[in-house]
């Protein structure tokens, strides 16, 4: 069974393995069906792939996918495809299962635009046998390509540098973020790098600046810069990619533009200056002066030199301008050595002025050193020469006597005769010139010195001459004259000194005329025809004699000698011949004329000349000639006469009446006129030149065409003369001059010009047109220096001469001269170096050159020696006479030299051999230079130290020490080591030595076997040249490890310490263990301030110096512990083992106080600020730390009445604020102490004082700013101190508050807001006065400064902030406006008043009638009432107020009328009383109040109205009216009206006082009057449904009765109420409660206690009268007519016993309802109504009690009508600015 059991077991096992073999075999052969479309490789299943960016088209992308199956064949497999293929970058080969780069007509750019970093396709492939779809990623990457070059942001680039700018300095980094070059390509190719690049414009441009950080491109200055040298440089920048092949990399250029600005590294320089060749120096030129001796300051100052003395800044280009330096001058040195006695020269204008005369005896000149110099102290001065030559005294030009001279000359005078000074010739003429030189000749005197003066004349010197000598000079004739020639000869005459001219002289002689000419006839003879049928009469011939003579001299008479036989006459003055009367001719009859022509001159020199006339009578046969009207014509014309002019008519007549025919028949050969053939008219043909002809004789006929019809005439043309010739120089006269130098009023040369016009034209004057402050030029062409001229300034000269003729419009000619300057010997050698600075070796061999020296002297021919001048160097220096060469005659010695720094300073001077001139000197300053001559030694040959084996790197072992001899201070002493790698090159590798201190050290970590010695040599050498050295050798042993002790631990932190501590205090214990050695503690480090201390026996550390913690909170102490050998051997070993480190904390104590930042804070409080309002902060710090810095605040404010406190302090904050309203109370302050505590109050106190001022907006100033406000707030501090500066400039130590910070407010009543600006409210207040400033003068001090303050602002506003204006509050302006509108109504109101007035007349007419039926009951009431006691009200009862004291005497203080002489209750709300403080009470919390300005802000509140009861008397009594006050109740705002009412009530009462007889009484009678009357008093009781009622009637007939005032509307009033007026304004309190009644009837019991309100009652003696109304009810006392007087006996004692009443002041509208009842009444009453602030004057004190009635009468004095027309206040306008007309 069993064998059974397991063969079936057997062969179900079997059967289940093949059935599961065969189920597996079968699923195989499904499977590889899925298999097609996979990928035949492993890895990653996405392919990818990179390729260059611009591969071309085809590129192979993949060569094979890989994916499982066929895709091509008959029988395929797989479809392929591409998806997301996106802009068809490739292309699929499915059966070869490859990629390709698809670009036709593009570019793979990797690159923007384009930006392709890679494409990514899907291949899809579908699996044909099953359906599947398979989708493999291809990712092809795009590779980037450098294929961009680098592009700069900008195509230049710019900056500037100081030329003074250090070496190193990076001058541009311009090429920062986006603004250099940028690379569009990937990766390095991207990456941009500058470099410089050589310019060929620009060589220097390389090499003065650098690049360092080439991917920064920040250009760094290389070379230092000089802006003398090069103002600008092109710098080529090259910014190249970082592509990793180098042959790869692309590059682009720019230019980098640098100028270079001037800094101020040169000195001044004098102008004019001459350049120093292959220099850039400018010698300046000598600046001369000449003055003349003995002349004050006043006459020359400022003096003249020449050039002008004129230095500059080198550096003429230093930007801003505002920086350039100033020059000063000075005179530095000069000879003679008094020259300060003299000149002095401004030191910023060079202007030289002479102080004091000068005496030419004594000094003949001057020759000084000036120097300029900038007034920045640079070192750099410039010198220059001046020379001053001392003139002798010739300082008045010689001068005539006269400004012209007139002489006459007959020009029969024979040669030498003397020009005379009148026409007929008696006395000659007299020339007399004066110099004031030689006499000062008053006028009117008589000169009795001969002045020496040479004359000359300026033309005409050949014709006439001036006598040389003589006090009066004559003029003679040189050579004879003919007037027919020129009868005027004009001239000037100039006086010479020989230094001055005179100013030339005209003189003018006229040629009188002889008698030297004979009249003279043109022809001899002459023929004329004459015929029978003449008539007598008629014209035969007109003869014309010539004579050139003047005067009678040149008048002719005809006369017929013989031959006439009486049949013709001669005219004798015409010379016409004509047929004598009566005379009949016969034909063939001949005469022969003899005619003869004589002048008029006397008998004796008359002269005359004889013609012949012909005359044959012939018969008529009309054939006479033409004749002219006159044989002779005269004619003047101008040579300047236009071509063309018609001169003269020549127009002859004949007889028969034939044409004529005219022509010129002789005398002008140049045919210069035409003559009309057939009109006789004669003009100008040609241009006339009078130089070349002066007269031209024309022989003119006119012919009939006969042959014997021809008759002539004779035209005499004078031509005149113009100014058409320029001078003519001589053309002879030399043109090279020459002149000697250093020679004044030298004579250089003359010239001569002439000028062919005539007279005044011709006349030549000379002047020069250059170098006038050198030469000058005489009246006849001499030319003479006028300052000493200095060859080696100038030796040649182009000198400009003008001739100018004389006429009104001058002609001028120019001619130039040559004037060479001959050279004297004038000038010494000067040194091309004033001071020469040489470095010399020392130990150099004598005879070394080291030097070359050079003067020059600027004079011709000089030959300059040399030598030098200190004799004390010269055992050391030789000095070569020609050549100029410094050598030594012995070596020098550094050491010898006492001072650090050895030189040797002495003269050399330079001299002409041949000249005169005193030697040029210099300075010369040899340096001699150490040359090292002591290596550096060492202390020791042998060091020894000791190292542990495992030593950390840096461990100090040993110290090496060597001394230099050379002297300190110098390179050559300064000691240096380093180890000798040589000669221990192993142990140099492992320690070094530190190259300053000489301390051996490990130079790495050891780890070296113990017991090694090392040996380490190690050098020290100097700086000296050559420098020199020394060695020395280190034995360094490697202890063992056993050796050294070892510390129980690394760190040791003991306990905190106290910054108290005393000294000795144990801090803790280090211990450190070691075998069989004794151990040494010490401390190496971290204990530099010796704070603590340790026991080098017992390891115990301890406090050995005071503690701070606020100084250091904590120290690291490095301790070591050594054997006790080690230490012996003074040799240190530490390791890792036998040092620790210790960390001690200080402990923080409390041991420094609070300090304030302010010892005074300064603050204001608005009298509108609302309970706990912040004031200020108060801040206060502490040194200490934690608690003990933590501050607690308090303030310590002294008691105020009613234990009120003004300001409480935030415990922990320290921000102070409110504890009380403030109203009314502005110019108040308050001080007070603020204490903090630190510790959180339990430590140490500081304190600090603070002044709060109470303010209002009338303090307040709005800066608008267009800035937003949130802008404002964040630097609100800053912005305060910047004004708090500008404020404090004014008044020290005030304070700028800051009240607001607000959008702008702006538009109609600042409704609007722009929150772009803001509104910033501020106000100050002043320490001094302890209030605010004023408003206006805050306005002056912040606008005067606004444009200062905003350039303050302007860091903290930002670009383009500032404040716009400054403005006065908004509520101020509101309130002006208000009161500006009120005057505009106020007419209008004024009529409307009266109207009102009219109106109410009847309505009074009937109230009267009314009283007079209750007078009885009235009657009988009053005496009940008055018979009753006034009871005593109980101190605290509201109700009932005591009567007031009575009045005090004038001035009584404040403090006695309120019962308090030592304190004072704060004032109420409301209040306008002026608090005056008592004596001593200038303390904390004290309120000082002022009468108010133009503002006050008031809480409305509905009045309590008390109750008026008017009883109306007999007519024998007075009248008292008492007003009950109500209880008090809590105040309620309701709408206030007031009515018009009851003028007869007042009139009423008026009328029972003048039935009294006592209205017009005054004084003391009036108070006897009244005693003697035993009266009663009248009680007059208006109900209040009356009032109300009559109130009401009266709306109802007008409906300006009332005007009703919200709470709104009295918000700020505007006052105008003087400070008297003010103290009974305000209504109190109590006074403007309202009753319970008036609570349920708002309107009927407003209107009936506003009614009786009005009410004024006019009293003559004070009355008290108490009216007690209990629980609603009247009280009345019975009718006691007997106990009257007893009444008024008691009535002084209960004021005696009585406290004093709280003060009660009557509201605004009782008193604006007095003043309109008072103005509407005092028309009609005499005695009248007080107005308001009569009102208040009679009072006496600040309330409103009145002196008899209590807080409810009211008393009226006196009335005075001119006080009340003063204080009138305008109708419409009450106290407190209501609009209370209507």
């Amino acid at each position: 069974m069993l064998q059974q059991f397991s063969l079936w077991k057997w062969l179900a096992s079997g059967i289940i393995l093949g059935s599961f073999f065969f189920i597996c075999s079968g699923q195989h052969d499904d499977d590889w069906q899925y298999e097609d479309c996979k990928l035949a490789r492993g890895g990653p299943p996405a392919t990818i792939v990179a390729i260059d960016e611009e591969s071309r088209n085809g590129t192979i992308l993949v060569d094979n996918m890989l994916i499982k199956g066929t895709a091509g064949g008959p029988d395929p497999t797989i479809e392929l495809s591409l998806k997301d293929n996106v802009d068809y970058w490739v292309l699929l080969d499915p059966v070869k299962q490859m990629l390709f780069l698809n670009s036709t007509g593009r570019v793979l750019d990797r690159d923007p635009p384009v930006n392709i970093h890679s494409i990514v396709v899907q291949v899809q492939c579908i699996n044909k046998k099953v359906g599947t779809v398979i989708y493999h990623e291809v990712r092809i990457v795009v590779r980037d390509r450098n294929d961009n070059s680098p592009t700069f942001k900008h195509e230049s680039y710019y900056a500037t540098v100081n030329e003074l700018t250090p070496v190193g300095t990076t001058i541009f980094t311009g090429f920062s973020g986006d603004n250099g070059a940028t690379d569009i390509d990937d990766g390095p190719n991207g990456q941009i790098e500058y470099v410089i690049q050589y310019n060929p414009d620009d060589p220097t441009s390389n090499d003065t600046f650098e690049i360092p950080l080439m991917l920064t491109g920040n250009v760094v200055l290389r070379k230092r810069l000089n802006y003398e040298d090069k103002t600008r440089y092109f710098v080529i920048i090259q910014a190249n990619d970082r592509a990793q092949n180098l042959n790869e990399r692309r590059t682009t250029t720019t230019t980098l533009t640098v100028d270079i600005l001037d800094g101020d590294d040169l000195g001044p320089m004098f102008l004019p200056c001459v350049l120093v060749p292959n220099t850039r120096d400018c010698r300046p030129l000598t600046y001369k002066a000449a003055i003349p001796e003995l002349r004050t300051p006043e006459e020359l100052n400022p003096i003249i030199v020449t050039p002008p003395i004129q230095a500059i800044d080198q550096d003429r280009n230093i930007q801003p301008p505002s920086d350039r330096p100033g020059i000063l001058y000075s005179i530095l040195v000069g000879t003679p050595e008094d020259y300060p006695r003299f000149f002095h020269m401004h030191p910023r204008t060079a202007e030289l002025s002479l102080l004091e005369p000068v005496n030419r005896d004594f000094h003949q000149k001057f020759d000084l050193v000036i120097k300029a110099e900038q007034d920045n102290g640079h070192p750099l001065p410039a010198f220059a020469s001046l020379h001053i030559e001392i003139l002798d005294e010739n300082n008045q030009s010689p001068y005539f006597t006269m400004p012209s001279y007139q002489g006459y000359i007959l020009e029969s005078a024979p040669v030498g005769a003397t020009i005379s000074d009148s026409v007929n010739l008696t006395s000659p003429l007299r020339i007399v010139a004066l110099d004031k030189d030689i006499e000062d000749v008053p006028p009117g005197g008589v000169p009795t010195k001969d002045p020496e003066l040479h004359l000359f004349l300026n033309d005409y010197t050949s014709v006439f001459t001036v006598t040389p000598t003589g006090i009066t000079r004559f003029l003679t004739l040189l050579q004879p004259v003919d007037r027919e020639e020129q009868d005027t000869y004009t001239f000037s005459i100039t006086a010479f000194d020989g230094v001055q001219e005179s100013r030339p002289v005209t003189v003018n002689i006229r040629v009188m005329d002889a008698n030297d000419n004979t009249p003279t006839f043109p022809e001899i003879s002459y023929n004329v025809y004459v015929y029978t049928d003449m008539s007598p009469g008629d014209s035969v011939i007109q003869l014309t004699a010539v004579d050139a003579d003047e005067g009678s001299n040149g008048e002719i008479t005809y006369e017929i000698l013989v031959g006439a036989q009486g049949d013709f006459i001669i005219n004798k003055e015409t010379g016409l011949i004509t047929i004598a009367p009566g005379v009949e001719l016969i034909v063939g009859r001949t005469y022969a004329l003899t005619v003869q022509a004589a002048d008029n001159a006397p008998p004796a020199e008359r002269r005359h000349s004889i013609c012949t006339v012909y005359i044959e009578v012939l018969p008529p046969n009309n054939q006479s000639p033409p004749r002219f009207p006159q044989l002779m014509y005269s004619l003047e014309i101008s040579e300047a006469m236009r071509i063309g002019a018609v001169l003269l008519n020549l127009q002859a007549t004949d007889r028969e009446g034939d044409p004529i025919t005219y022509a010129i028949e002789n005398g002008d050969p140049q045919r210069v006129f035409n003559l009309s053939e057939t009109t006789g008219i004669l003009t100008l043909g040609k241009a006339l030149d009078r130089e070349s002809t002066d007269r031209y004789i024309l022989i003119v006929t006119a012919s009939d065409g006969r042959p014997d019809g021809t008759s002539t005439a004779t035209v005499n043309v004078v031509v005149t003369d113009v100014n058409d010739n320029d001078p003519v120089f001589d053309p002879y006269l030399p043109r090279n001059l020459s002149v000697v130098e250093e020679e004044a009023n030298a004579f250089v040369g003359q010239v001569r010009a002439t000028d062919p016009d005539a007279g005044i034209n011709g006349q030549v004057y000379y002047s020069l047109g250059n170098f006038n402050h050198l030469f000058h030029i005489t009246s006849n062409g001499s030319i003479y220096t006028t300052v000493k001229l200095d060859r080696e300034v100038r030796d040649y000269y182009e000198l400009l001469v003008v001739a100018t003729d004389g006429a009104v419009h001058p002609r001028h000619s120019t001619l130039t001269l040559a004037i060479k300057v001959l050279d004297i010997d004038d000038n010494s050698p000067v040194f091309t170096n004033s001071t020469y600075t040489v470095v010399v070796e020392e130990n150099l061999p004598a005879g070394t050159s080291f030097l070359q020296i050079e003067a020059k002297d600027v004079d011709l021919g000089a030959n300059v020696s040399y030598r030098i001048r200190s004799p004390e160097v010269k055992h050391l220096f030789a000095l070569h006479p020609f050549t100029g060469v410094l050598s030594l005659l012995r070596s020098l010695d550094y050491e010898s030299f006492p001072d650090q720094e050895a030189s040797i300073t002495f003269l050399v001077e330079a001299f002409d051999i041949y000249g005169t001139m005193p030697p040029g000197i210099a300075t010369v300053t040899v340096i001699v230079k150490d040359m090292n001559d002591y290596p550096p030694v060492f202390s020791k040959r042998v060091y020894k130290g000791i190292v542990a084996p495992d030593a950390e790197k840096g461990t100090p072992i040993t110290n090496v020490y060597a001394e230099d001899a050379d002297p300190p201070g110098l390179p050559a002493s300064r000691v240096r080591y380093r180890v000798d790698d040589v000669q221990s090159p192993y142990p140099a590798s492992i320690f070094d030595v530190e190259e300053d201190s000489g301390r051996v050290i490990t130079r790495v970590n050891l780890n070296e076997e113990p017991t090694t010695i090392f040996k380490l040599v190690v050098i020290a050498f100097d700086d000296g040249e050559p420098v020199m050295s020394g060695s020395a050798t280190v034995k360094i042993l490697v202890l063992h490890p056993g050796e050294i002790p070892r510390f129980t631990q690394e760190e040791y932190r003991p306990p905190p310490v106290s910054e108290l501590a005393s000294r000795g205090t144990m801090v803790g214990v280090i211990s450190a263990a070691a075998v069989n050695q004794s151990i040494v503690y010490s401390i190496v480090s971290g204990n530099e301030e010796d704070k603590f201390g340790i026991n080098n026996i017992t390891g115990v550390i301890y406090v050995n110096g005071p503690l701070d913690y606020e100084t250091r909170t904590s120290y690291v102490l490095r301790v070591q512990a050594d054997s006790l050998e080690v230490v012996l051997a003074n040799l240190r070993v530490p390791s890792k083992s036998n040092t620790a480190k210790v960390y001690i904390e200080i402990q923080d104590e409390n041991d420094h106080p609070p300090v304030f930042q302010k010892k005074f804070y300064i603050g204001g409080v608005s009298e509108d600020a609302r309970m706990f309002s912040s004031v200020l902060r108060v801040k206060a710090t502490d040194k200490d730390t934690g608690n003990y810095s933590a501050m607690a605040y308090r303030l310590i404010i002294p008691p105020i009445k009613e234990g009120k406190e003004g300001f409480v302090v935030e415990t922990y904050t320290g921000i102070i604020k409110t504890a009380m309203l403030f109203h009314n109370m502005r110019r108040s302050y308050f001080m007070f102490q603020v204490i903090a505590t630190d510790n959180y109050g339990k430590g140490l106190s500081g304190k600090a004082d603070v002044l709060v001022s109470v303010v209002n907006q009338l303090d307040m100033q709005v800066i608008v700013s267009n800035v937003p406000p949130t802008l404002v707030e964040k630097k609100i501090e800053e912005l305060t101190e910047i004004l708090d500066r500008y404020v404090q400039e004014q008044i020290p130590g005030a304070k700028v508050v800051v009240e607001s910070i607000g959008a702008r407010r702006h538009g109609d009543a600042f409704s609007l807001e722009d929150y772009t600006k803001s509104d910033l409210t501020v106000y100050a207040i002043d320490p001094q006065t302890n209030r605010a400033i004023d408003r206006k003068e805050l306005f002056k001090f912040l606008d005067g400064k606004l444009l200062d303050i905003n350039k303050d602002f302007q860091p903290h506003y930002g670009e383009g902030g500032r404040i716009l204006e400054i403005r006065t509050p908004e509520a101020v302006t509101s309130i002006k406006k208000r009161g500006e509108s009120l005057g505009y109504t106020e007419g209008a109101l004024l009529a409307l008043a009266f109207i009102i007035i009219l109106c109410c007349i009847p309505a009074i007419l009937v109230v009267l009638v009314s009283y007079r039926q209750r007078q009885a009951e009235c009657t009988k009431t009053a005496r009940l009432q008055s018979a009753m006691p006034p009871p005593k009200p109980a101190a605290p009862a509201p109700g009932p107020v005591a009567a007031p004291p009575p009045p005090p005497p004038p001035g009584a203080h404040l403090y006695e009328e309120l019962g308090d002489s030592t304190m004072y209750e704060m004032p109420q709300y409301g209040s306008r009383r002026r608090l005056l403080p008592p004596a001593g009470q200038e303390e904390y919390g004290e309120v000082v109040g002022e009468a108010e300005e133009e503002y006050e802000e008031e809480e409305e509140k509905e009045i309590k109205k008390p109750k008026v009861e008017i009883i109306e008397p007999s007519e024998e009594e007075e009248v008292v009216v008492t007003i009950e006050k109500p209880p008090a109740a809590e105040p309620t705002h309701t709408t206030w009206k007031r009515a018009r009412i009851f003028p007869m009530i007042f009139k009423k009462v008026r009328g029972l006082a003048e039935r009294r007889g006592i209205m017009d009484l005054e004084g003391e009678e009036w108070q006897r009057r009244l005693e003697e009357e035993d009266k009663d008093y009248l009680k007059l009781t208006l109900d209040q449904d009356e009032a109300t009622e009559s109130t009401v009637e009266s709306e109802e007939e007008t409906s300006s009765d009332y005007t009703e005032y919200t709470e709104t509307e009295s918000e700020f009033s505007y006052s105008e109420t003087t400070e008297e007026e003010s103290e009974s304004e305000t209504p109190s309190e109590e006074e403007e409660s309202s009753t319970p009644e008036s609570e349920g009837s708002e309107s009927t019991e407003s209107e009936g206690e506003k009614a009786r309100k009005n009410i004024f009652i006019a009293r003559r003696r004070p009355v008290i009268e108490e009216v007690q109304d209990v629980k609603g009810k009247k009280q009345k006392p019975p009718e006691e007519p007997e106990e009257e007087p007893r009444v008024e006996e008691e009535q002084p004692a209960e004021e005696e016993e009585s406290e004093p009443a709280p003060t009660e002041e009557p509201t605004d509208l009782e008193s604006q309802d007095i003043v309109e009842e008072g103005s509407m009444g005092s028309a009609s009453v005499e005695g009248g109504v007080e107005s308001e602030a009569e009102s208040e004057l009679g009072s006496s004190s600040s309330s409103s009690e009145s002196q008899s009635g209590g807080p409810w009468g009211f008393q009226v004095p006196e009335y005075d009508q001119s006080r009340n027309a003063n204080q009138r206040k305008p109708p419409g306008a009450s106290s407190e600015g209501y609009n209370t007309a209507l």
